[in-house]
């Protein structure tokens, strides 16, 4: 994922309070950016500092609603949780491997040419419809009940919820190396 996001997680808890600390990292590099720095290209070349912050955008909503199916099945069907976190072993290995590549996200969640801050109110509402999770990524384990993710196959309400910290973690120090490299 990112040297600073590791999955060592013991409880839902630690999940959301690591996602807002990186969050908070995000906000603090974006919120004042020119123009110019937000039109920096990627060492690709492909995507801007506004696209990546875009993406970052679309992926937490998808994530976010596939995570929120993943626990109403999970209520429904009376899975009890004591609020600990359950990430599954297969989600660490294929992690732990996708952190030492360059991958390519899919059609579906690449930018459109949304300002910065059209991406900032759409992460906003995520963020908002997250927060209205937790008690219920708490209160249920859904470890059987899996959504498959394109590069890591199924993946449980825990796992996903682990990923979107770990996916902004990851493009946190993405933007940080584009705009180090204008200086």
């Amino acid at each position: 994922m990112s040297a600073e996001y590791e999955i060592g997680f013991t409880s839902v808890a630690e999940v959301y309070e690591a996602n807002e600390r990186v969050r908070s990292r995000l906000l603090g590099l974006i919120s004042e950016l020119s123009d110019d720095q937000a039109s920096l290209l990627t060492e690709k070349g492909d995507w801007t500092v506004a696209g990546i912050v875009e993406h970052l955008a679309m992926a937490e909503e998808g994530m976010a609603k596939v995570a929120g199916r993943l626990l109403k099945k999970a209520e429904e069907a009376g899975l009890g949780s004591d609020g600990s976190l359950k990430v599954s072993e297969e989600f660490i290995e294929k992690v732990n491997a996708w952190s030492k590549t360059k991958g390519q996200a899919p059609e579906i969640v690449h930018p459109t040419g949304r300002s910065i801050a059209e991406s900032l109110a759409m992460m906003t509402e995520n963020r908002r419809h997250l927060n209205l999770l937790k008690e219920k990524f708490e209160m249920v384990e859904g470890t059987d009940l899996t959504f498959p993710h394109p590069a890591f196959g199924p993946m449980t309400a825990h796992d996903w919820l682990a990923l979107i910290g770990g996916h902004e973690a990851r493009h946190v120090e993405q933007i940080e190396k584009v705009l180090g490299s204008e200086s």
